[in-house]
């Protein structure tokens, strides 16, 4: 795989921050099934996360393992494997939210059974021989997780500035999860793009799996907001609109579709870096106070008994 030395854009060396993955704590019991109070559409778009997150960010950890001998840079190497571990954390604390809705009678199997299907199968491992097609299968998926990873933290760095989820009166644990998660995003955002030059860089290969990662998030969201609309027990004929997501975004509940559009070109610009967009110092900030991550923090570690008198 060839690593040769191209023009790179520059990173913001403030935004820089070693990572760590950090424990988390919550308490789904509180948590009704619209925690969007009175907004179902709302709620349910949000809540598309949890359906694909489990499974996505597995598939990273999978990938970014067979990526590590690739790198022949130290703090690289740290950033990913920190990135790998927030990650890990990211998948299990989103995977726990799923009992809690079947418990409220929404059972999301059918759809995560789907997603599973898309990134074990579809993205996964495949059977070809070392050489060129393997390593081009693992080059483009590293490349899908960098433009994958331009639009999580987007959306972390949106959701740590919606104060009108607050006003609503959204579930306070449920707002926790999404804005400890959207911290870290916003915190690792620069480590898949990074990886993604170190090992190739390619422009024509940005694009192409730009173009596929949008193609694929769009598809699986909307099939995720009309699963959970037309499953959820509260609802009559409950059904997925346009109308609705325009709606929330005028209201602040939901990104606006225009900025979502204006974040495409950033990416696509040839001089595009991640530390030029969102705030490192307002992740850290958030992810300081987080009632999850220090009630984590909190508890004491146990120990382990030596068997003394």
């Amino acid at each position: 795989m060839s690593n040769t030395a191209k023009a790179r854009p520059t990173p913001v060396a403030s935004e820089y921050t070693p990572l760590t993955a950090r424990n988390v704590d919550f308490e789904w019991s509180g948590t009704p099934l619209h925690w969007v109070p009175g907004d179902p559409a709302t709620t349910h778009t949000i809540n598309v996360l949890h359906l694909l997150l489990p499974a996505g960010e597995r598939w990273f950890v999978h990938v970014y393992k067979q990526a590590l001998p690739l790198i022949r840079d130290e703090r690289l190497r740290a950033d990913v494997l920190g990135f790998i571990g927030q990650e890990a954390m990211h998948s299990q604390a989103h995977d726990q939210v799923l009992p809690h809705l079947a418990r409220l009678g929404l059972d999301p199997t059918p759809y995560t059974a789907q997603v599973d299907w898309f990134f074990e199968k579809l993205l996964g491992d495949r059977t070809l021989p070392p050489g060129r097609a393997r390593d081009w299968w693992l080059l483009e998926r590293i490349a899908l997780i960098a433009a994958i990873e331009h639009y999580t933290a987007f959306l972390g760095d949106w959701v740590l500035g919606a104060d009108a989820l607050d006003r609503k009166g959204c579930d306070p644990v449920m707002l926790d999860l999404l804005r400890w998660h959207g911290a870290e995003e916003v915190e690792h955002r620069s480590v898949a793009f990074d990886l993604f030059l170190h090992v190739d860089g390619g422009y024509r290969r940005r694009v192409r799996t730009w173009g596929a990662a949008l193609t694929a998030l769009v598809f699986l969201w909307q099939r995720g907001i009309r699963f959970f609309m037309a499953n959820d027990p509260t609802l009559r004929d409950g059904k997925a609109s346009l109308r609705e997501f325009v709606r929330a975004g005028r209201q602040g509940l939901l990104p606006r579709p225009g900025a979502i559009a204006r974040s495409i070109p950033a990416y696509l610009s040839p001089g595009y870096h991640p530390s030029r967009e969102c705030s490192t110092a307002q992740a850290l900030a958030y992810l300081a106070n987080s009632p999850a991550a220090t009630a984590a923090e909190a508890k004491p570690t146990p120990t382990r008994s030596t068997g003394g008198a």
